[in-house]
């Protein structure tokens, strides 16, 4: 984790309606999971991975005998934390071949065409602009690299609802989803932050204990969400301030919670 160098992109300050003072809502979000299906990219470089894996040893002369998960099977399995040599286990990979299938999935998950698969989860736009009108400050926190979370986040049309979009330098980084790493974006985002106060209520969202443990470190409540890539009993035993299903319902409980005493 030594090489994934942290970058940030600082956004002009959002001016307040009608030059109200600014809401003291702070709202720090992970992109994978919360913004973005990555379901079927994680699917999909599976089973090309797979698809490479049974050519190499099929073109060594060793013909492999596979069982290609289903996506319900593979997303499950996901979102247990299960590690990728038990997918490629499940699906009959072997030794080397579990060695092969990893090298093939670290070489194509961020490929352009592949890409391509992620979707923007349903509702976002609208809780986005929900929040943006309520007043909250909004910055992304992502372990994928600035670069693409900013095109990305272009892509979409919501670019334009964030101050600022912390990401690393490192475009597996979120494939390998680095808890310490995400701890660490966190806290510079806010150390850069020039509007930030004291009297701020922060809160993190995000889908993965990398974001639930960065907020906990940095004693923030956090928001836990199973449109992502974890399941909701794996959440439930991290202990997040709420778990919710989406960006929509994560929205609806900030309202209703952000400014009781």
């Amino acid at each position: 984790m030594a090489g994934l160098a942290q970058t940030s992109m600082v956004l002009s300050p959002r001016s307040t309606v009608d030059g109200e003072l600014r809401s003291r809502l702070m709202i720090f979000c992970d992109l994978d999971g919360p913004l973005i299906d990555v379901s079927h990219r994680y699917y999909k470089t599976y089973q090309l991975a797979v698809a490479e894996t049974q050519a190499d040893f099929r073109n060594r002369g060793r013909s492999l005998q596979l069982t290609l998960l289903s996506q319900p099977q593979f997303w499950h399995m996901k979102q247990e934390r299960l590690p990728d040599t038990d997918i490629a286990y499940c699906s009959g990979l072997r030794h080397n071949q579990i060695d092969a299938f990893l090298a093939h999935v670290h070489r194509i998950v961020n490929q352009p065409i592949l890409l391509g698969e992620d979707r923007l989860q349903p509702g976002v736009s609208s809780a986005i602009s929900r929040l943006h009108a309520h007043g909250a400050r909004l910055t992304v926190i992502t372990l994928r690299a600035q670069p693409q979370a900013v095109q990305l986040l272009q892509q979409y049309r919501l670019l334009q609802w964030f101050d600022q979009v912390h990401g690393t330098a490192d475009e597996y980084a979120a494939y390998q989803n680095y808890a310490a790493v995400k701890a660490q974006l966190l806290q510079a985002a806010i150390a850069e932050d020039t509007q930030f106060s004291s009297r701020d209520q922060v809160w993190m969202i995000g889908d993965t204990e990398a974001d639930v443990l960065a907020a906990q470190a940095l004693d923030i409540p956090a928001i836990a969400l199973t449109c992502g890539i974890r399941s909701r009993a794996y959440l439930e035993h991290l202990q997040p301030t709420t778990v919710q299903e989406n960006l929509v319902a994560a929205t609806q409980y900030l309202l209703q919670h952000a400014h009781s005493p």
